[in-house]
């Protein structure tokens, strides 16, 4: 029996890559359309959320998100969004274009997303690094 939570057994298990801008919208528009589901929205590095996050403040996100991504990345395919399951996600991992470390693994660190969309309460994430104070002023931002 594994001592694994849930949003463990999410966060460790496999995941499919976003490759195209239209990808991700379609991704986005899946979770803005499905009324029903309840998303935690958790900026790695910062405290995991207690409640799930409203209607609003999803979609904002995501719209927030998304310029970001395109913006910072700056290149004509995603490749930095990973969800469970492109079709029906349960958890879905944004990685930040500007801290997507090394691809050969050489350095020995392991690079977490810097936002994690989930249905399952997050864990706190012990991050070596905490994301530069940019991200955060970004994220303060996006919900004061």
């Amino acid at each position: 029996m594994s001592d694994l939570n849930q949003f463990e057994v999410l966060f460790k298990g496999s995941f499919k890559g976003v490759m195209r801008w239209p990808q991700l919208d379609d991704l986005w528009s899946q979770i803005k359309t499905n009324k029903g589901d309840a998303w935690y929205i958790y900026a790695v590095g910062e405290a995991p959320p207690e409640e799930v996050s409203s209607t609003e403040k999803l979609h904002r996100f995501l719209d927030e998100l998304t310029s970001l991504l395109k913006k910072d990345h700056g290149e004509d395919y995603c490749g930095v969004v990973y969800a469970d399951n492109l079709s029906n996600p349960s958890i879905i991992k944004v990685y930040d274009p500007n801290n997507l470390g090394s691809s050969c693994g050489c350095s020995g660190l392991q690079v977490f997303p810097g936002w994690v969309i989930s249905k399952a309460k997050p864990d706190d994430l012990k991050v070596i690094m905490p994301p530069p104070n940019s991200r955060r002023r970004w994220w303060s931002k996006l919900f004061s």
